[in-house]
């Protein structure tokens, strides 16, 4: 599809003359790499097979066969497959010396023994090779908006041409991140392929979570009522035990947000530095703290939706007007008790508090939110307000036990309440943290984090000596 040359610069300023860069391959990254170079001010020539023209290639460029276009730059950028290389082979002596970008991707992960561009490297011995824009789709660099697909990872074993390809990407409006040598291509090549890597364990978790609170209520619910009482409440699975599964599970995930943080203050107290660094499975439960909010933020919707369409429900109305009637019929009216309606009522705001504290954690978690703070406001909304955010769901729940956790009937087959489990993280991480505040540990914990270190203990050299 022919692109209209109408369009205004996608870069911050207006374009100006740059240097020639070549682009082997003629496809979709190929035409979309070269039409935003070529808004950014550089020269762009294509190197095809027949080195004729097409309607595709952006308007302005040049298009020649691979050896006349490798010749006009000293960058060339190969964007073509893998098992289209063999043809760089005869290219072998334009190339040397040249700065080989390679931006290949695989159709899985670990597809070869080595990564794309260190088989290119080893190809052309004489040729500079880095690998860039790999994680940049063609789209992306069309639409102009690049949020989601600013950082473009680069590597490569000499340092000078990672520079070159770095002032391309800055130049693009993009940010470049030097993830080192050429050892580092198959983890970026491999990247891409992953289906959100930093999201497979909190899915995985709430997946979980959700099951077992599913069928535990299950058999707390309707498995007991038919069995002990004859009552078919198998309706219940269809909402009202999804609407315990979203609260609970939102819950538990939130409290496991902010419990990393406290393993890691504890961690460092004990330690008395910040320079030690945390195990592994801490690591990797810190890093995707953002995605366990998000997830958590998503059950919590999905609570208030089920809650939103209570009143409409059969099972509801039938209960309201048989009680109706019932009071008709007996010429009774129950009284109306302001402990009952205070209890109801504080459950409630304290609910919407938190789902309203909720979402601004989430809002403020979004990269183009999160770029516009600075660190201290970044830290005020999901430290401070998250914490605020946990308390209020926290009370919420308690509130809406209230004093069933003495109530007998509680306890069909000495089974507890299902939101009961939801309450143990919370209530941990809330707990720990209000020690932590305390001002005898606050004060050193600030200062591990400012760089302070305890000093290490003198070691006994095991010689005693008399006086």
């Amino acid at each position: 599809m022919e692109k209209n040359n109408t369009r205004f610069p996608l870069s911050s300023e207006l374009p100006s003359k740059k240097e020639t860069v070549c682009i082997f391959g003629t496809g979709d990254f190929g035409r979309s790499l070269g039409y935003r170079m070529m808004q950014c001010g550089y020269s762009v020539v294509f190197g095809s097979r027949s080195g004729q023209a097409s309607g595709l290639i952006p308007q302005g460029a040049s298009v020649l066969t691979h050896a006349e276009a490798a010749e006009t730059s000293d960058i060339v950028i190969i964007a073509v497959h893998r098992v289209h290389y063999i043809f760089l082979e005869s290219l072998r002596d334009i190339l040397r010396g040249k700065v080989l970008v390679d931006v290949s991707n695989n159709l899985k992960i670990n597809e070869y023994p080595e990564s794309n561009a260190e088989y290119l490297a080893r190809m052309l011995p004489g040729s500079k090779v880095v690998k860039a824009f790999n994680t940049v789709s063609a789209w992306a660099l069309q639409a102009g908006g690049l949020d989601a697909s600013r950082q473009v990872f680069i590597c490569g074993d000499d340092s000078k041409s990672k520079e070159k390809v770095m002032d391309i990407v800055r130049s693009l409006g993009l940010t470049p991140l030097d993830k080192g040598s050429l050892l580092a291509a198959k983890e970026i090549e491999n990247y891409p392929l992953q289906l959100f890597p930093m999201w497979r364990y909190p899915i995985y978790l709430s997946l979980v979570l959700s099951a077992f609170i599913f069928f535990y209520s299950i058999i707390r619910d309707v498995v007991y009522n038919y069995v002990e009482k004859g009552r078919d409440v198998s309706y219940f699975i269809l909402v009202s035990i999804p609407n315990r599964v979203c609260p609970i599970v939102a819950l538990i995930l939130l409290g496991l947000v902010y419990l990393p943080g406290i393993f890691a203050a504890l961690l460092q107290l004990y330690r008395g530095t910040k320079y030690s660094r945390f195990p592994n499975w801490l690591d990797k439960w810190m890093l995707c703290r953002k995605q366990l909010g998000l997830v958590a933020l998503a059950y919590a919707f999905l609570h208030v939706l089920y809650t939103l369409i209570i009143p409409i429900r059969y099972y509801v109305r039938w209960r309201w007007n048989s009680f109706l009637l019932s009071q008709v019929f007996n010429n009774k009216t129950d009284p109306f008790l302001t402990g009952t309606s205070w209890h109801s009522d504080a459950y409630l705001s304290l609910g919407i508090l938190g789902f309203f504290f909720f979402v601004v954690l989430g809002i403020t978690s979004l990269p183009s939110v999160s770029n516009s703070v600075n660190w201290r406001e970044f830290r005020f909304v999901q430290s401070y307000l998250g914490y605020l955010t946990l308390v209020l769901c926290t009370a919420h729940t308690l509130g809406y036990g209230g004093k069933r956790f003495l109530n007998s009937g509680s306890y069909p087959w000495f089974l507890p309440s299902v939101y009961m489990y939801s309450l143990i993280i919370p209530c941990i991480v809330l707990v720990i943290k209000f020690f932590l505040i305390f001002p005898c540990i606050d004060r050193p914990l600030t200062k591990i984090r400012q760089g302070w270190e305890r000093k290490p203990k003198p070691q006994s050299t095991g010689v005693s000596s008399s006086v």
